[in-house]
């Protein structure tokens, strides 16, 4: 898949979320849950224990499932995520050597950032979302909406704080989709394995997203690059 098709696929759901599981069993765990409440995505983190041999197992055992990298430190790290199958990278911060293997090999690049500087920088280096984060920590969806009002080509990610209660607000303000953590793969859930809970969690955002995008108007089009040249 390349980065066109990554970035179609990830805009349509509108929602990525962030495993930090322990093993490859808990993360298959979280992935199929997630999928099974209609979230075909999941942003392993890669600081977790097993981390790369887990994105490998869940590209083979669960195809239907589109499967990033998250928190990805540097380019080594990320090509090895890259070749067990992650079909994106997330950055915590303004990588600029990950952005240059996501472009060197065709490939979807989230890179992370907070302020103003930032998020052009990370823009003009590549990426093809900016991650926003920690968002909540600096004013949530009021802020995404001050952003957007002067950078207002660039689709933005919020992550760290995005929950039920906020979802729909972050949508309407013009998020490209939202990055969400614990809130959605709750850790008692994850721990005691129950699966109709996270299940039912995806099911609720995907809902959120969903009605908050039909009271949109004019649509936003985050499937297309933005007038820079698509790679």
């Amino acid at each position: 898949m390349n980065k066109d098709e990554t970035r179609a696929r990830l805009s349509e759901i509108g929602i990525i979320p962030v495993v930090r599981a322990s093993s490859f069993e808990e993360a298959r765990f979280a992935a199929a849950a997630v999928a099974d409440g209609g979230i075909s995505v999941v942003e392993i983190t890669v600081g977790a224990p097993g981390a790369v041999e887990a994105i490998r197992e869940l590209v083979s055992g669960l195809p239907e499932v589109l499967v990033g990298a998250g928190s990805v430190p540097d380019a080594e790290t990320g090509r090895r995520c890259l070749d067990a199958g992650a079909e994106f990278l997330v950055t915590t911060g303004v990588s600029l050597d990950i952005l240059e293997l996501g472009l060197k090999e065709n490939r979807f690049v989230m890179a992370g950032a907070l302020t103003p500087t930032e998020v052009l920088t990370a823009w003009k280096a590549g990426s093809d979302f900016v991650k926003i984060f920690p968002c909540a920590q600096v004013g949530g969806p009021a802020y995404i909406k001050a952003l957007r009002g002067s950078l207002p080509d660039i689709p933005l990610v919020p992550t760290g704080g995005v929950n039920l209660h906020t979802a729909s607000e972050f949508i309407q303000v013009g998020s490209a989709a939202l990055g969400v953590g614990a809130e959605l793969v709750l850790k008692p859930a994850l721990r005691s394995r129950a699966h109709e809970v996270i299940r039912d969690m995806a099911r609720r955002f995907v809902e959120a997203v969903q009605e908050a995008r039909r009271w949109m108007a004019p649509p936003v089009n985050h499937g297309v690059s933005h007038g820079r040249k698509a790679s």
